[in-house]
């Protein structure tokens, strides 16, 4: 069962090429040094300023790993630290965590129509 991270954000307006350029280097950085996936999500509607970003894993415990390898490493502190630091607005980052549903297994499906 997959798990979904959502974190938005505001970007400081002042900051925002910089913002931007430091978070494609974060997941960049995260999609080939760790096994988890990561996509930036930019505004269509809403806020003009909130970003997203997106890391799917394979499940809690595969969460919990590679964060723990992620916050081990000198660069990626490095990189995110300037992220937090410089380049969005202190208290507007919001976190959801989310797991994918499973579906019916066969044995539910044949219970079903027995009866």
């Amino acid at each position: 069962m997959s798990v979904i991270v959502i974190q938005t954000f505001e970007m400081k307006q002042d900051k925002f090429p910089d913002g931007i350029k430091n978070l494609r280097l974060i997941q960049n950085f995260r999609n080939e040094q760790y096994d988890h996936k990561v996509e930036l999500l930019s505004p269509i509607s809403g806020e003009d300023h909130t970003y997203a970003l997106i890391s799917t894993y394979e499940g809690l415990a595969e969460m919990e790993l590679q964060n723990k390898k992620m916050f081990e490493d000198e660069e990626y502190k490095k990189l995110i630290g300037e992220f937090f630091l410089e380049n969005i607005v202190q208290g507007s980052m919001y976190t959801q965590m989310y797991r994918t549903m499973t579906g019916l297994s066969n044995d539910s499906e044949s219970e079903k129509n027995k009866k």
